[in-house]
């Protein structure tokens, strides 16, 4: 476990170093005024939470049914006083600081643990700036893609990723909130045990993911047990009687589903107009909510306009039409078998929740610049959204190699053939690194004349000579890649050390904390560890942070 005599050392990297950052959430980090159209605040939560504060309107009715709901749902899976005490301030006014994550295999990836965490701080600095609020985690149990949820990856022995994939399934298409784990989770909690050896983490897996569990409940029940100090307030998405209370915004978009459609489809234009993505593509036909047809989360499509409008369930011959006084009925009648579509969730959670602020990733955030026309028109308030901690942790054997190289974590970002080549390069005979160094220095010494000398003579051959320093440059580095690279297929211990710091710092071409299982540094490092990136996080700080252990 990791004391308080070995700090975490944090260093920070901007996102415009990070491989794929969309220019959308590199301006809004920014709050460029190009984006501040699709955002009502900046990212920077202690200047504006007092004032958003001012403009939650949540009813004490609501307020009551919610938090009776997530009290008996909490108590089920053996909440901590401290959640307990939460959810009492919850019901005596207290605002909401809201994340949420799909409920990935045994916890999921790290990053859903910096969800967690960043709520709780942001939760934190608004009590004690006059405001109170509680961290709360919504657990998208109503999600049908189940190859995104299954199995979760942790480093073996030698440091590869080790895959752990459950087959527990439903009829496809289903909410995992209704994939029910049997006997067939027990030895892959044995395997997982096995790599993450003797700890609290591997016993918190052995007692919440068991036979009888769903997905959702042994998410939830893991999460109880991690954050019970921090008592973080946990919300099943897939509850019935959370869909009874969410009617209302399940019956206007269907009601409005023109308006809202409309809305969308100008807001995702302007978004395009400034240069940005749309997260998802909305057409004509969207419809913001999915529906259960014979077990399976379907989605509705519309047909028509006004007094014609007809909407559509499945895809297939036997689709099922209806009217859209049919469907709203239907909703009326029966609204836990509606959920919300991507765009439609943050407006359901904060109908839900007197939700102060959300925090989330990139993906998140582009969620929003689009949903933000939704929350106009269903709400007359759009949420504001906070980026949440992002970072990769570097552990003491990955940062002897990166010193050994005399590397930096970003080299590691740019892939593991990239990788492979610059340690070789880095590892070439101090003779022909002397070499290349000197070919580079009397290249450009001697052109640098030759150049000077042609502006007296003709300088219409200036041009010329630039050209040609540039392909003799191009030529040399090419030639000093060919001789990294040759110098990496014949060095087995480069090769070896380039595999091991890009599974362990950019899994799979990505960011560490998608690609590994948060559960591998609870085991590693103990939940002590929580409370020291905790301390590590600045809420207005949001750049990506390199820790060091």
């Amino acid at each position: 476990m990791l004391s308080g005599e070995r700090p975490v050392k944090s260093h920070c990297l901007p996102f415009s170093q990070v491989p794929h950052t969309t220019r959308l959430f590199a301006d809004f980090l920014e709050y460029s005024p190009k984006v501040q159209p699709f955002y009502p605040r900046p990212p920077h939560f202690g200047e504006w939470l007092k004032e958003e504060a001012t403009k939650i309107s949540y009813d004490s009715s609501r307020r009551e049914r919610v938090t009776s709901i997530l009290e008996r749902q909490n108590k089920s899976w053996d909440a901590s006083p401290k959640t307990l005490a939460n959810l009492d301030r919850l019901r005596k006014g207290a605002a909401a600081v809201v994340t949420g994550q799909q409920v990935g295999l045994f916890g999921g990836p790290m990053f859903a643990i910096y969800k967690a965490l960043t709520a709780v701080k942001l939760a934190e600095e608004a009590t004690a700036a006059g405001v109170d609020a509680v961290p709360v985690f919504w657990l998208a149990t109503y999600d049908h893609d189940l190859a995104e949820v299954n199995h979760v990856s942790i480093p073996g022995p030698d440091g590869a990723l080790q895959v752990l994939t459950t087959p527990s399934h439903d009829v496809p298409g289903a909410p995992v909130s209704a994939v029910r784990l049997g006997e067939e989770i027990l030895p892959l909690v044995d395997q997982a045990a096995t790599l993450l050896g003797d700890s609290e983490a591997a016993q918190f897996l052995r007692e919440t993911y068991r036979p009888g569990e769903s997905l959702g409940t042994a998410f939830a029940r893991l999460y109880a047990r991690i954050f019970a100090e921090w008592g973080v307030i946990l919300l099943d998405a897939s509850d019935g009687e959370l869909d009874r209370v969410a009617e209302p915004i399940y019956h206007a978009a269907i009601e409005r589903a023109d308006e809202l459609s409309a809305a969308l489809l100008a807001r995702g234009e302007a978004l395009e107009a400034a240069g940005y993505h749309q997260q998802v593509k909305v057409t004509e036909s969207s419809v913001l909510v999915f529906t259960l047809r014979q077990g399976a989360r379907t989605p509705i499509q519309r047909r028509g306009k006004g007094d014609t409008t007809e909407f559509v369930i499945g895809a297939d011959a036997g689709a099922e039409k209806l009217s859209q006084s049919e469907l709203i009925a239907r909703i009326g009648s029966n609204p836990e078998q509606f959920s919300p579509n991507v765009l439609l969730r943050p407006i359901v959670e904060d109908y839900l929740l007197p939700t102060l602020a959300y925090t989330g990733g990139a993906a998140e955030t582009a969620y929003f610049a689009q949903a933000g026309a939704v929350y106009e028109a269903l709400l007359g308030r759009v949420t504001p959204i906070v980026p949440r901690f992002s970072a990769t942790i570097v552990e003491p054997k990955m940062q002897r190699l990166i010193e050994r190289h005399g590397i930096a974590v970003p080299d590691v970002f740019a892939g593991p053939e990239a990788l492979r080549r610059q340690l070789a390069e880095r590892g070439l005979p101090q003779d022909l690194q002397a070499a290349f160094e000197a070919a580079r220095k009397s290249l450009d010494s001697h052109l640098s004349s030759v150049k000077e000398k042609l502006v007296k003579l003709d300088r219409t051959l200036v041009d010329a000579a630039d050209t040609a320093r540039s392909k003799i440059e191009y030529q040399l580095e090419r030639l000093h890649s060919q001789v990294a690279r040759a110098e990496a297929q014949k060095s087995e211990l480069v090769a070896r050390h380039a595999e091991t710091l890009s599974h362990a710092l950019y899994p799979d071409k990505g960011l560490q904390e998608r690609g590994i299982g948060g559960i591998y540094f609870l085991a590693r490092y103990g939940r002590d560890f929580l409370q020291q990136l905790h301390d590590a996080m600045q809420p207005d700080c949001h750049d990506h942070q390199i820790l060091e252990l």
